[in-house]
């Protein structure tokens, strides 16, 4: 950097750099600060270029890492920044491109370093570092020693809150920004989750302390803006065109020679297609508020950051705040609404909608009054139809949101109001015309499906469950297939429910059919197994379901250890379908309680659920013993006689449009009272104990995979795996 360095490559010999990791101390107010700080450059955006400069800057890292304790090099320049920023506000409203330029340089400067002492030391080394006095006499030190940590972390905030977001502050920001990441960059570098840190305790207490509130306000604007980065190389210094000169609004000794352009692109170069379509600066202030929100409380004080996101209102609510947290503040819950509603393909926005819903009540019962709650709905749902291309913390973030939601009734009755036209993404049928509600069911019941083949997490489909159960009871004109495929998904699992029991307890039977039929199974060829299975059901299921109420848990360990036997070892493995047998109970008691509710409280508004489970019928009636199901079935078995009783009084080839109308006849003739009354299906969502096991983790694996101007080596990593994120 500095002068003759028009690349990389040459970075490892610059004179200045070279000077910088010497054995030579330089003073603060040497004039080699502005050499060093005299060169312009696009500020890197992608791993590839980053690795480039950190692999060229190594040896001019480590020379400083063993140097500075002696030189405190780096502390200087670290007061060579701070001095500079005490007249930036200044600089920004004047203006002046040149002073804000050198102030920028040097952060970036601060930052490469950081991040390489921050990665091979300890906190207390880095401490070490940074406390370093000049000898004021033989034998003695100065009688102060400045701690440089906490004054830069606070210079560091205070730019962020108090420097106007211009386009020749921008990198200044978003560099700040990216400095505070890195001082809490320590986490990576350390499996355990960390409970007592140095940089923690300065920024929860002490000099940064009042600043929280602005420092979460910030961050949050500036995800909600989305501003754009300038155009390359805006905050650079340009010729004026007055003839003023190259050193206009400076009085510096730095020769016109030394202003050389060092390059990680080329300063005029275009920016990529990705980057010109996002904001650098929302989406690394949004990568430190989740960072900054999920640090772990200290002993003696809750964490503030975490605090104010719990805490901050409407600027429309007039109500005092609360003397309890002084960390509250308001924000444009609308401004904030559409931001979240257009940028949910991140995870990072969506971990912060999940953060908003779960914490804050203000921002929950705003969200829950919108009537067009469609545009936030939507997007979570299409993460949800896509799971297979999104990570599984994504995917979790975005039911527990829909989790959430489903706890209010208002909410379970206003999304069947919305009718949505054409939904392009959802490619099983053509949907032309469905109710928010109707979708919702079909996305849900698909992840469900997806995880049973696939994924088999048990904590994903008890979710999906909990979120239908909670909308079940306020289920309204479902859409037919909506109708269809909560029938279907039912009947595929008692028919699965069919084919494992014959695989434990007749396992010369029919398994070679069976195995077949749900070899070659899908969606649209459902009726495969429906002869089958009936036949089965016929020819053993009283017998068998009489043995299974009394001692079904002594028959299936016995099964189990027949087929452990039968394996030739004791150490076998269980078979899938021997595991599987009380997942797939749990899923049939589930599916089978929704449907109940929806018939007990909502029958009259959901004929063609009725309809669907008619057609299905000869299946639901051949369960209605199972000791696991019998007291459920009673409502749905009479509601079935019901409607079969009334069909055929009505005569035989009866067309679709005249069984519904008989089902809408039928619902209102329906004795209520002889339905058992059942519990209400309530689910609500409850956090883990020391739930930052898991979002931590996250956060940061969201850090290193999508942090603008970051890279750290991935060997270096230890807080997670790489498949982790």
């Amino acid at each position: 950097m500095g002068a003759n360095s028009s690349s990389i490559s040459e970075l490892p010999e610059n004179e200045y750099l070279k000077k910088l990791s010497g054995a030579e101390p330089i003073s603060e107010n040497d004039p080699f600060w502005n050499q060093l700080l005299s060169f312009s450059f696009t500020t890197p955006t992608n791993s590839a270029d980053l690795k480039l400069l950190e692999e060229a800057t190594i040896s001019v890292c480590k020379s400083l890492v063993e140097k500075n304790p002696r030189t405190g090099n780096l502390g200087s320049l670290i007061k060579v920044f701070l001095s500079r920023t005490k007249e930036l506000k200044i600089s920004a409203e004047c203006q002046n491109h040149l002073f804000i330029w050198q102030a920028h340089n040097a952060l970036f400067i601060i930052c490469c370093l950081l991040k390489v002492f921050i990665s091979r030391m300890s906190e207390e080394e880095l401490q070490l570092h940074l406390t370093y006095e000049e000898k004021a006499g033989p034998g003695s030190y100065g009688a102060e020693c400045e701690d440089l940590i906490e004054e830069l972390l606070c210079c560091l905030i205070q730019l962020i809150v108090e420097i106007p977001l211009l386009d020749i502050t921008y990198s200044i920001s978003l560099e700040a920004v990216t400095t505070l990441i890195v001082f809490l960059s320590c986490q990576l570098f350390h499996k355990e989750i960390l409970r007592e840190s140095i940089i923690h305790r300065y920024l929860m207490r002490g000099r940064c302390l009042p600043y929280t509130s602005r420092l979460v306000k910030t961050l949050l604007y500036n995800f909600i803006r989305q501003e754009r980065s300038p155009p390359p190389g805006t905050h650079v210094f340009q010729q004026q065109t007055d003839g003023g000169g190259l050193l206009y609004g400076i009085a510096s000794g730095v020769a016109t020679g030394l202003w050389t352009v060092f390059t990680l692109g080329g300063v005029g170069s275009k920016a990529s297609p990705q980057l010109e379509q996002c904001s650098p600066l929302a989406s690394q202030s949004l990568l430190l508020l989740l960072v900054l929100a999920n640090l772990t409380d200290a002993p003696d004080m809750p964490n503030p950051y975490r605090q104010a996101i719990m805490s901050f209102k409407n600027t429309q609510d007039n109500t005092a705040f609360s003397s309890s947290n002084p960390h509250a503040f308001q924000i444009n819950f609308n401004s904030l609404y559409t931001a979240l509603c257009e940028q949910q393909k991140s995870d990072q926005a969506t971990l912060l909608l999940y953060m908003l819903l779960h914490q804050n009540s203000n921002v929950r019962t705003y969200v829950l009054a919108r009537t067009d709650i469609e545009n936030l709905v939507l997007p979570i749902l299409e993460i949800l139809y896509h799971v297979e291309e999104r990570n599984s913390h994504h995917v979790y973030m975005a039911l527990i949101i829909l989790l959430i939601l489903t706890e209010d009734d208002g909410f379970n009755r206003s999304i069947h109001e919305v009718i949505l036209k054409n939904i392009t993404w959802y490619a099983e049928r053509v949907l032309t015309e469905i109710s928010l509600g109707s979708l919702l069911i079909l996305v849900v019941i698909r992840t469900i499906q997806y995880n049973m083949t696939r994924t088999r997490d048990k904590y994903l489909h008890t979710n999906c469950l909990a979120a239908l159960a909670n909308m079940s009871a306020q289920f309204r004109s479902l859409h037919q297939y909506a109708a269809q495929r909560i029938i279907s998904y039912t009947c595929r699992h008692l028919r699965r429910y069919v084919y494992v029991l014959d695989k434990l307890y007749f396992p010369h039977s029919h398994c070679s059919t069976l195995q077949h039929c749900f070899s070659t199974l899908s969606d649209n060829g459902e009726e495969l197994l429906s002869l089958t299975c009936s036949h089965i059901l016929r020819s053993y299921a009283s017998s068998l379901f009489s043995l299974l109420s009394k001692k079904h848990n002594k028959v299936l360990e016995q099964a189990t250890q027949s087929l452990r036997g039968s394996l030739g070892s004791s150490d076998s493995p269980c078979p899938d379908y021997a595991q599987d047998l009380n997942v797939i109970e749990e899923v049939i008691r589930m599916m089978l309680e929704i449907i109940n509710s929806c018939l007990t409280n909502s029958l009259h508004h959901n004929p063609n659920l009725v309809y669907a489970l008619l057609y299905k019928r000869d299946l639901f009636e051949q369960f209605r013993t199972h000791p696991s199901f019998q007291d459920i079935m009673q409502n749905i078995d009479l509601v079935i006689s019901f409607f079969s009783s009334r069909l055929e009084q009505a005569g035989a080839e009866l067309s679709v449009e005249r069984v519904l109308e008989i089902i809408k006849q039928g619902a209102v003739a329906l004795p209520k009272d002889r339905l058992r009354k059942f519990p209400e299906l309530k689910f609500k969502y409850v956090e883990e104990e020391q739930p930052e096991e898991f979002f931590i983790p996250y956060v940061w694996s969201l850090v290193y995979n999508s942090a603008v101007a970051l890279y750290w080596n991935p060997h270096d990593i230890q807080l997670f795996t790489m498949d982790s994120g």
